[in-house]
């Protein structure tokens, strides 16, 4: 049976003595138990910047024993040169390129990368063959998708998974705002943002009869917070940071997974005190949901870098979340 989250490893030898402790107690099977599907999601800030500098060994250490199926990275592609807050130049860039160098070292055959207009595109790896529906990046001049989305598909034991990414704007003023300060005092960002999310759910859900009763799940950095965590943020009622997910709450079949599985408890997904990272699944993947957690323990708790470069933090400024399925529910 597959081992529930695994929360150790000061090091990378504890992380490769628990990774062979787990590969034991599954049998070295290299692949999922029948009808069980384990879905990582994790931010992993300007493609694991804090990863350069030991070439991801921790990185791909921590991944394996996670043992997931399917990872969906956000902000997955290199950008600064290793230690600084330096551009890094295009051509000396290890990441989006060598996605599928770096997925086979944690068991994933298989890699996808969405749609994106700039250097914070998402990346999808997997022990499945992936499945590309739609890269979405919004149309000129006015539903710009900021960061980019995707609409992806895996096989699963004969079940379609339909795997929407994405990564909203994150500025308090509106994309492309002329008078930025003005566009903040405006909440400029906030209405951006549900622009976008409106984009891109009318772009993948939206287009399918039923999806209620498929197997769908949306998953990134909304850069927004939800109403249903507002017994710790106690912002007013008509707060515009709640946009976003007021929308996906009404007007999508989507629950998310986390509120569901933990009511009146809060669990921020960053080096904060604010859960802006989320996945949701339609009622019918929820239904299959056995585990699901944001994960924070020795290797994935954020800490800010020393030299604050840019509100670096070390590995990421946002902790990962597993979600664990039985696809035979």
């Amino acid at each position: 049976m597959r081992n529930q989250f695994i929360h150790k490893g000061h090091t990378v030898c504890m992380l490769v003595i628990v990774g062979i402790l787990s590969c034991l107690m599954t049998s070295c099977s290299g692949g999922s138990d029948k009808g069980k599907l384990r879905l990582l999601y994790w931010n992993i800030q300007n493609g694991m910047w804090s990863g350069q500098g030991d070439n991801y060994d921790q990185f791909v250490e921590w991944v394996k024993v996670q043992n997931p199926d399917v990872c969906v990275w956000c902000e997955a592609q290199t950008i600064y040169t290793t230690g600084t807050a330096d551009p890094m130049e295009a051509s000396k860039r290890y990441l989006v390129d060598n996605w599928g160098e770096l997925a086979k070292r944690y068991g994933h055959s298989y890699w996808y990368v969405g749609g994106h207009r700039d250097n914070y595109p998402q990346v999808i790896t997997s022990k499945y063959p992936i499945k590309d529906v739609s890269r979405i990046v919004g149309a000129e001049p006015d539903s710009v998708v900021t960061h980019g989305a995707a609409w992806a598909q895996v096989e699963v034991e004969g079940q379609t998974l339909n795997l929407v990414t994405l990564h909203t704007w994150p500025m308090g003023y509106a994309y492309r705002a002329e008078d930025k300060d003005a566009s903040k005092a405006e909440h400029g960002g906030d209405y951006y943002r549900l622009k976008e999310m409106e984009y891109i759910c009318k772009h993948t859900i939206a287009t399918v009869p039923g999806a209620a009763d498929q197997l769908w799940a949306m998953m990134g950095d909304f850069n927004s917070r939800t109403r249903v965590d507002n017994f710790f943020y106690k912002y007013a009622e008509d707060d515009t940071r709640f946009l976003v997910h007021d929308y996906i709450r009404g007007n999508t079949p989507y629950v998310d997974v986390i509120a569901e599985k933990y009511p009146g408890q809060f669990k921020t997904t960053t080096g904060g005190e604010s859960r802006i990272d989320f996945v949701y699944c339609t009622p019918a993947l929820s239904k299959k949901i056995v585990a699901a957690d944001v994960i924070t323990d020795d290797y994935t708790k954020p800490v800010r870098d020393p030299q604050k470069l840019s509100n670096f933090w070390h590995p990421s400024d946002h902790r990962p979340i597993l979600v664990d399925f039985d696809l035979k529910k």
